[in-house]
């Protein structure tokens, strides 16, 4: 393993992502978050009505807390130290040795118990990562990587954080890389991503994954009535917005990441075929944008004149774009 280097703060697009990418910078794998993002197969769309954040069903555009590092594992070939806990004073002392031995650990924590965050902010989400680098006392040292600047946390206040309850509770989860392939194949690593993250969103068997899921979450929307009951359509629009544009980097915010992800793959690989699906991913963003601001209206908007039915439209547009660049890309020679 290369000589480790010192942790270096940067503000990150994602905090999985940024999680990852600074942590196997630090061990000598030096890659971009859109990369680490794009070679995890981070990218997908989900809408579960089964599975409640606030007592509304889950929509993400991204995979599920944890796959970036899972396909960290198995695509670029890293070794990850990771540990859940049942016991909290158990995970106080081992994070504690931890950091005074020197080591840099990745953890997952609830937004609503970080007081470094603005009220405004904070929620019940509890798939937020952070770096801890460091110990002053009662204090531990954070690189959040959604922040421009390092923090600090009261011990009790990360405890609080780390086993929060509820939906995707983090159970204390603790994780750093302790093997790292400088020699890691990049060009197939983005072969093998990019096939399996088209398959996912272009021929899920589930009817709420990809694309499928996105025509899913069309209908669900096309279905609301909003003369009857206005109230529970605006809560749910506005969970909708909460979900893309709040959470993680967002919907929008997503596509863009991994807009970029192909451009750099396109350059590595000599693919300007990868350049253009880049370039109509990125269109995909702005669409997902554009709903979310139509969402956003109908949210604020003082009587029910807004229109469902157009919402909706807006949100088909997307599939079918999306549709378009998993179309091509499953098209390419790679």
């Amino acid at each position: 393993m290369a000589d480790l280097q010192p942790l270096e703060h940067r503000q990150y697009a994602h905090c999985e992502s940024g999680v990852v990418t600074a942590l196997l910078r630090r061990q000598g794998l030096d890659l971009s978050e859109p990369m680490v993002f794009g070679i995890t197969g981070g990218l997908t769309f989900a809408y579960i009505p089964f599975i409640r954040i606030t007592n509304m069903p889950v929509i993400s555009y991204r995979m599920f807390p944890g796959s970036i590092i899972k396909g960290a594992v198995k695509n670029l070939g890293v070794g990850f130290k990771t540990k859940r806990y049942s016991d909290q004073g158990k995970a106080l002392a081992e994070l504690t040795h931890l950091i005074d031995a020197g080591e840099i650990v990745g953890l997952q924590t609830s937004v609503y118990w970080l007081p470094y965050f603005p009220p405004e902010m904070r929620f019940q989400f509890n798939a937020h990562n952070l770096i801890v680098y460091g110990r002053e006392g009662e204090e531990f040292l954070v690189s959040d990587p959604v922040f421009e600047n390092v923090t600090r946390i009261k011990a009790q206040d990360l405890q609080n954080a780390r086993f929060a309850k509820g939906t995707l509770a983090p159970k204390g989860f603790m994780y750093y890389p302790v093997r790292v392939n400088p020699s890691v194949d990049l060009r197939e690593a983005i072969r093998k991503s990019i096939k399996r993250t088209v398959h996912m969103m272009l021929h899920a068997p589930l009817p709420f994954i990809g694309v499928k899921g996105i025509h899913y979450l069309a209908k669900k929307i096309e279905r609301l009535d909003v003369r009857e009951e206005i109230r529970q359509t605006r809560l749910f629009l506005g969970h909708i917005v909460r979900m893309q544009e709040e959470i993680g980097t967002g919907g929008g915010g997503f596509r863009f990441m991994y807009a970029a992800f192909l451009q750099e793959a396109g350059r590595l690989l000599g693919s300007a075929s990868l350049g253009e699906a880049s370039q109509m991913m990125t269109e995909s963003g702005d669409m997902w944008r554009r709903f979310a601001l139509a969402c956003a209206k109908a949210c604020k908007s003082k009587t029910a004149d807004f229109d469902v039915g157009e919402i909706a439209e807006l949100l088909r547009t997307c599939a079918a774009q999306e549709k378009l660049v998993y179309s091509l890309l499953h098209s390419m020679k790679l």
